[in-house]
């Protein structure tokens, strides 16, 4: 097959899949909030994710990193995991309604005084979370205690659902920035002048270094830690976690991971993020490919550069200014 055929077949698998999952929210928009969420949710469990493969790859990634848990407990996750994963899509897709929700979260936390200083104080804050339970409900209760939420997003891979994904993500907070080197200049700038950001720091990551996650390496980015020590801005893990009424949120801010090595301050999100996947099994994302590069050439690469870091080397130095 040509490189041509490949393209022609990837742009019409990715807008049949746009088009599916587009008629999906547009139908179970029709429903009151209350059931259209929940509905999405089943609909993705029981239906998108044996088809996609999603419900095999949570069987996967539980298989190498907890390959004790049992087999009634593994069948459950590969259920509520699309489930949460639905939930989340659904909400995002009815901004107005799930916002008016999750600004009444309840926001609690040994992080709260950290942040408020720095408020104060007209400092930058990053808040660095994972794909646990609802980012979008921690970003929308934050704003509501009076923090503009930036936030640094990566690009979806399906082109043709992108473009409206990210337009929705925008309509919860704004600025948004996109990886790349323009989306990097915006996000120091925002930084720089006290702005307060958000980042999800749980995804394979090409330009990464392999640490540790649940016992397995997975190439994790060293940036989120670098931006802090550069701007000087408190690292602070904040975790939307969903209730078990399957529509309302608790907001858990943690205390700062302590300024030092980027890669030790990576080394402690990873530790702080799987005490909370440990405690929420079915919250987490385990969809995600997150140790697909682990090992292998690109791990190498980030070995090599983890030994840069480890010897004294300023990673910050490339960051913009």
């Amino acid at each position: 097959m040509t490189d041509e055929s490949d393209t022609w077949f990837q742009r019409a698998r990715e807008y049949l899949v746009n088009l599916a999952l587009g008629m999906l929210i547009t139908l179970a928009a029709l429903l009151p909030y209350r059931l259209r969420i929940p509905l999405l949710g089943w609909l993705t469990s029981r239906i998108v994710a044996p088809l996609a493969g999603y419900s095999a790859r949570v069987r996967e990634n539980l298989a190498l990193a907890m390959p004790d848990l049992p087999e009634a407990e593994v069948r459950r996750l590969m259920r509520a995991v699309p489930d949460n994963a639905g939930r989340n899509l659904m909400e995002l897709y009815s901004a107005k309604e799930f916002s008016a929700r999750a600004r009444h979260s309840t926001v609690y936390g040994p992080g709260l005084p950290f942040i408020e200083r720095a408020r104060a104080e007209g400092k930058p804050v990053i808040f660095v979370t994972g794909h646990m339970g609802s980012f979008n409900a921690a970003r929308v209760a934050m704003v509501e205690q009076g923090f503009e939420m930036g936030v640094f997003y990566r690009p979806m891979k399906n082109r043709y659902f992108n473009a409206h994904y990210a337009e929705a993500m925008g309509s919860l907070s704004q600025p948004m920035f996109e990886q790349g080197r323009r989306g990097m200049l915006q996000m120091a700038k925002h930084l720089r002048s006290g702005g307060v950001l958000a980042i999800l720091n749980d995804l394979n990551a090409h330009g990464g270094v392999p640490l540790d996650f649940f016992g397995e390496p997975a190439l994790t980015s060293l940036v989120t830690a670098e931006l802090s020590l550069k701007f000087e801005a408190p690292l602070v893990p904040v975790w939307g976690i969903r209730r078990d009424n399957g529509l309302d949120f608790d907001i858990y801010v943690e205390a700062p991971i302590p300024p030092g090595d980027p890669v030790e301050m990576t080394r402690e999100f990873n530790a702080r993020l799987e005490v909370q996947v440990r405690a929420h099994m079915d919250q987490w994302f385990w969809i995600h490919r997150r140790w697909k590069d682990g090992t292998g050439e690109m791990a190498d690469r980030g070995a090599a550069r983890l030994v840069e870091t480890t010897d004294g080397a300023d990673t910050t130095a490339e960051l913009p200014k």
